[in-house]
C-alpha cells in the first residue's frame, strides 16, 4: 500500500507543475492592473513604480514564475497584494466553510444518489426506474443558481422557514449552522445526486446480471441480502470514484452557491481575489485546489484497492 501511496505522488508532481503554470500564464491574460488597482484613485507615478518594484512585476515572466514556485515549495504562498495578508493566513480561514459545505453537500448527493439508483436498477422497467430516470433527468438539468433562488423565494421568503444567507461557525450555534447550510447544500447536493443515481442505476444493473447473482438467487438468499452485500459491495467500486470526482466539482460549484446565499468561504475569496487582480490569493487557491483534487484520486485509488484487493495488481 506505501509503494502505490508513493508511486501516485510521484506521479502527481509533473500534473501539479502543469497547473501551476497554466494557472500563472492565465491570471497574466486578465484584463486589468493590480498596482493600479492597488493606488487607487491617486495615481502617483512614483507610487506605482515603489509597488511594481516591491511585488517584482517588472520582472519576466519566467522570473516571476519561478521566485514564486520556489516560495510555494516553502510553504510561502505570499501575501495579497490587496490587504498584505498572507494567503495561507486567507485560504486557512475560508477553506473549512467551503470544507464543511461541501461534505454535506455530498452526502446529500450520495443519499439522494445511491438509494434512488439502486431502487432504479432492482425494479428495472418499472414505473418506478422511469420516475427515477426522469427525475435525475430532471435534477441534472435545472441550473444551481436558478434552484439557489427559487428555494430562497419559497423557504426564506414565503415559509420563512430558513434564512436566506450569511453563514453562522458551528461553535457559535451549530443548529443554526446547519440552518444556514441546508439550503445551498441541497442545491449543490441534488443535481450531483441525480449524476450519482444515474451512474449507480448502470452499476448495479451489470453486476445483477452477473452468474455469481444468479447462482445466489438460485440457493434461495434473501433478495436484500443479494443486492446489498453480493451485489452493491462490487458495484461500489466506479460509485466510490465517482464520490470522489464529484467532491472535487462541488468545490468548484461551491463557487456559485457561496455567491448566492453570501457565506463567506473559498468560492467568495476567488471570485473576489480575480476582481480585484489579486495574482497572489488566486495563485494560491489554485495550488491549493489542485492539491486536494490529487489527494481525492488518491484516496479513491486506495478505497478501491480495500473494497477490491485484485486492483492491487492494475
Amino acid at each position: 500500500m506505501l509503494e502505490i501511496i508513493c508511486k501516485r505522488l510521484i506521479l502527481a508532481i509533473p500534473t501539479l507543475l502543469l497547473v501551476t503554470v497554466m494557472a500563472f500564464c492565465l491570471q497574466k491574460l486578465l484584463p486589468g492592473d493590480p498596482v493600479l488597482a492597488m493606488a487607487g484613485e491617486e495615481r502617483d507615478p512614483q507610487v506605482i513604480q515603489a509597488l511594481r518594484t516591491k511585488y517584482h512585476l517588472d520582472d519576466p515572466l519566467p522570473v516571476q514564475y519561478y521566485r514564486w514556485l520556489t516560495s510555494a515549495v516553502r510553504g510561502d504562498l505570499g501575501s495579497s497584494l490587496r490587504n498584505q495578508e498572507p494567503v495561507l493566513s486567507l485560504i486557512a480561514s475560508k477553506l473549512p466553510v467551503t470544507l464543511e459545505l461541501s461534505v454535506l453537500s455530498l452526502l446529500i448527493a450520495m443519499i439522494i444518489g445511491i438509494s434512488t439508483g439502486i431502487l432504479a436498477a432492482v425494479r428495472k422497467g418499472s414505473w418506478l426506474d422511469h420516475g427515477m430516470n426522469a427525475l435525475s433527468l430532471t435534477g441534472i438539468s435545472i441550473p444551481h443558481f436558478w434552484l439557489g433562488m427559487l428555494m430562497i423565494l419559497l423557504f426564506a421568503v414565503k415559509l420563512r422557514w430558513l434564512p436566506a444567507s450569511g453563514y453562522v461557525p458551528p461553535s457559535v450555534d451549530l443548529a443554526q449552522n446547519l440552518r444556514t447550510l441546508l439550503m445551498p447544500s441541497l442545491v449543490l447536493g441534488s443535481g450531483l445526486g441525480a449524476i450519482l443515481m444515474r451512474h449507480t442505476r448502470g452499476a448495479m444493473l451489470g453486476v445483477l446480471r452477473a452468474d455469481y447473482i444468479r447462482t445466489a438467487k438460485a440457493k434461495g438468499l434473501l433478495p436484500l441480502r443479494i443486492v446489498l452485500k453480493h451485489a452493491l459491495r462490487n458495484a461500489l467500486v466506479p460509485i466510490i470514484t465517482l464520490c470522489t470526482l464529484l467532491f472535487g466539482e462541488i468545490l468548484g460549484g461551491a463557487v456559485l452557491a457561496e455567491q448566492v446565499f453570501t457565506i463567506p468561504g473559498f468560492g467568495k475569496l476567488i471570485v473576489d481575489a480575480v476582481f480585484n487582480r489579486d495574482y497572489a490569493v488566486v495563485q494560491g487557491v489554485v495550488i491549493v485546489v489542485a492539491v486536494g483534487f490529487i489527494l481525492l484520486n488518491l484516496l479513491a485509488d486506495l478505497l478501491n484497492i480495500v473494497i477490491n484487493p485484485r486492483m492491487r495488481r492494475a
